[in-house]
């Protein structure tokens, strides 16, 4: 009888609560080898997923499995969204690796990590600055932000509601849908229309960055990241006058004392008007305005933050020198980003969203980005660096930009296809390349800059006596048509 009451208290463990009664006496059948080895199995591909994708941007989880199921769940702006909640949260991946010394690059004096910069349009209210910069990037721009907007106004169920205060100043952009993916031509086209929560909502998220007590030299940078740079893309509102500064000059006041860069942004092509203040009077005197705004906002502040104009791809030989001899009057405009997308569509776009309206960007974009900043760096003296942008999806399409004149390369559209490893994968393969060539970033930009920059007395002066010539012969062929006209008309 004994060992009858053995083998059942082998077989089974009986587990009594202090309270439970004999009825509610519970038996629990040990686990299985094969179970326990599963169990284990999971925990541990789970853990090294999650390792992976943690402290691995470069991993390829991120550009072929993460990025393609979001990307073919969800909308275009969902994803958008989601993976910016991501960025936000802390739980984004992180580049854990140094840049090599090859990719230091140099703007304006200061020595920047790597010369890969995230374009303004994918975090337009500052949510995930840190987010981004964890992945590598070494200037992360954030906007376009515009001062205000009217308060939204939603009907659901026949019942009118406002927005709550907090958001009333948000200005909601365009009509959804507005952003169409082209993967048939490594592409996008955007509408958006400059939705952004205002001045007062991203200014508040910048201040919340900042430590209670100073405690680093990292933070003479408002990126609080020593050789990176935090650049805030100045908007306008559609309601304001499409000839006025006035906006402009409020987000440089604004965010003067909170960002590295201030980038006055007249190229959207989703704003009406707004592609006009590129001419050259209008340009003129916006820029001046903003030049006089940065100069009296820095005496109250420790930080000058530069100005950077950013400019269309669209535009012809006469208005690049109008945009160079613009910024060659203005004294105090440091820097050109080229280029914002185009209202182009080339003939061998596939997609059938390829009608749709908006700013095209992506591959298709990179060889009229890459004539533009051809066509300006020989306009603009060598002191005025600009920052090339659009359609560079590789360390071999960054380089190309570097050798047309360019200081610093941004990503956008590329950073959206293939997720968060991308910054990590570029600056990898541009090391490459430029050990393969036995050279540097710097020298590389140096060698291009001093090729193609024309001499700011010298080609520049030339090329507006060309400009001003051929404008007084229009003159006169018009004045000889009159006369002839006048000549024979009979009297």
């Amino acid at each position: 009888m004994a060992s009858l009451r053995l083998a059942v208290t082998r077989r089974r463990t009986r587990i009594i609560t202090p309270y439970a009664s004999r009825n509610f006496i519970s038996t629990v059948e040990p686990a299985s080898p094969l179970r326990r080895a599963a169990y284990l199995s999971l925990f541990v591909l789970t853990a090294g997923v999650g390792a992976v994708y943690y402290f691995d941007s470069r991993a390829a989880i991120h550009r072929y499995l993460f990025t393609p199921i979001i990307r073919h769940v969800l909308d275009p702006e969902s994803s958008h969204k989601l993976a910016l909640s991501v960025l936000e949260s802390g739980l984004g991946p992180r580049d854990m690796l140094t840049d090599d010394e090859r990719l230091k690059a140099e703007l304006w004096g200061q020595t920047l990590s790597n010369p890969i910069g995230l374009a303004a349009g994918f975090d337009k209210d500052g949510r995930a600055i840190d987010g981004l910069f964890n992945l590598g990037f070494g200037w992360v721009e954030i906007g376009s932000v515009t001062p205000k907007s009217q308060v939204r106004i939603v009907q659901r169920f026949s019942t009118v509601h406002l927005v709550p205060t907090h958001l009333s100043n948000a200005q909601p952009g365009n009509l959804r849908p507005r952003v169409f993916h082209l993967p048939e031509d490594s592409a996008l086209i955007n509408r958006y229309g400059f939705p952004s929560q205002g001045h007062v909502s991203v200014l508040s998220r910048l201040r919340a960055r900042l430590p209670t007590f100073k405690s680093t030299t990292d933070e003479d940078f408002a990126s609080l990241r020593r050789g990176r740079l935090l650049a805030v893309n100045l908007g306008k509102n559609k309601e304001s006058p499409q000839e006025s500064p006035d906006d402009f000059i409020a987000g440089v006041r604004t965010f003067a004392s909170h960002a590295d860069v201030l980038v006055v942004n007249v190229s959207s092509p989703n704003t009406p008007g707004l592609r006009g203040l590129q001419q050259r009077d209008l340009l003129v005197h916006l820029l001046r305005g903003v030049v006089r705004a940065r100069d009296e906002a820095i005496e109250s502040s420790t930080r000058r933050p530069k100005l950077v104009l950013k400019i269309s791809p669209d535009l012809d030989s006469r208005e690049m020198d109008d945009i160079a001899d613009a910024v060659d009057t203005v004294k105090g405009i440091d820097g050109v980003i080229v280029t914002n997308t185009t209202v182009q569509r080339p003939a061998h776009l596939r997609s059938a969203y390829r009608v749709e309206q908006g700013g095209l960007s992506g591959a298709p974009l990179q060889p009229l980005a890459l004539d533009a900043v051809r066509s300006l760096r020989k306009r603009l003296p060598a002191q005025v660096p600009i920052i090339g942008c659009g359609g560079i999806s590789s360390g071999a399409d960054a380089l190309a930009f570097a050798r047309a004149g360019a200081s610093y390369v941004q990503l956008y559209t590329v950073f959206g296809y293939d997720g968060a490893g991308t910054c990590r994968r570029i600056k990898d393969e541009l090391t490459e390349e430029l050990a393969r060539s036995g050279t540097t970033w710097r020298a590389v930009v140096e060698q291009a800059i001093h090729k193609n920059t024309a001499s700011p007395k010298g080609s520049v002066g030339v090329q507006q006596l060309v400009r001003k010539a051929e404008e007084l012969q229009g003159l006169l062929n018009e004045l000889a048509e009159r006369m002839n006209k006048d000549a024979l008309t009979p009297a």
